[in-house]
């Protein structure tokens, strides 16, 4: 379905209507690696917040 290298279909909703499945699908490009450094180190960051709020 997806020819492209580098986009995925990524499925956003699912849902019933007349006992039919429906799925809504989005094409999504993928992060660079700079990004996902960005995100691990803000989600690491967050973690140690929440671990200093909950002994301190």
């Amino acid at each position: 379905l997806v020819e492209q290298q580098g986009l995925t279909l990524v499925p956003l909703d699912i849902y019933f209507r007349r006992g039919v499945a429906k799925i809504t699908l989005a094409l999504v490009r993928g992060k660079k690696l700079h990004d996902k450094r960005e995100d691990l180190k803000r989600r690491d960051d967050q973690r140690e917040m929440q671990r200093a709020l909950k002994t301190g």
